[in-house]
């Protein structure tokens, strides 16, 4: 159960040190102020980390309406802030049920897929922007379990989707969608595949 403010990879190497694994390796990162499900497989359990990041996961989000972030979530600089207070509810859940089923997304400019060799949020982080080939996803289930009307706004989501969905996107698109904007302002993935949260372990419990 990662906690918020590390990165996958640091809570993957605490747990390899715990253990004192030769071989260690998680199946899908979460960003740093994300919070939940991690699984991380030692030794030879690696040969078979491949099946979990292939599988369907679920999250549950609070996307901030009326505010961009360069990063599209709560630890980027605000580039842009609207006025939401004339937003409906009705018209916020339409926007929502667009995004159920096989929809395309452009992952985000801060994500870990690699071009030219090196991750996007590395080129984001001086600035750099790159064109991104669009990727076909399933949204399964995205249902609103809170709303805050204000400026902003805020929305509780819940969501599962295939491998591959960017729940920063469905924020942002969401934002341009309604057209004010928005972020992620807190993340947690609470399932992958058969695996859920009752399941998991905190670090400390770990070490």
């Amino acid at each position: 159960n990662k906690p918020s403010g590390i990165t996958s990879n640091q809570a993957l190497q605490r747990v390899k040190r715990a253990f004192g694994a030769k071989k260690a390796g998680h199946t899908g990162s979460l960003d740093p102020m994300a919070t939940g499900l991690l699984p991380i497989c030692l030794g030879e359990a690696t040969k078979f980390s491949r099946y979990l990041l292939d599988s369907d996961k679920s999250y549950r989000g609070m996307f901030v309406l009326g505010v961009q972030t360069d990063s599209g979530d709560s630890e980027g600089s605000v580039i842009r802030t609207r006025d939401t207070q004339n937003l409906s509810l009705s018209s916020v859940e339409l926007a929502v049920n667009s995004f159920v089923g096989d929809i395309e997304q452009i992952p985000p400019m801060y994500s870990a897929i690699k071009q030219g060799g090196q991750p996007l949020y590395k080129l984001a982080r001086k600035g750099i922007e790159v064109d991104r080939a669009k990727r076909r996803v399933r949204v399964y289930h995205y249902k609103i379990t809170g709303w805050s009307m204000g400026s902003p706004s805020k929305l509780e989501v819940d969501v599962c989707c295939s491998k591959g969905t960017y729940v920063r996107s469905l924020a942002e698109e969401l934002g341009s969608f309604l057209g004010c904007g928005a972020h992620v302002g807190r993340l947690n993935r609470y399932s992958i595949g058969h695996l859920n949260e009752k399941q998991a372990t905190s670090l400390n419990e770990v070490e």
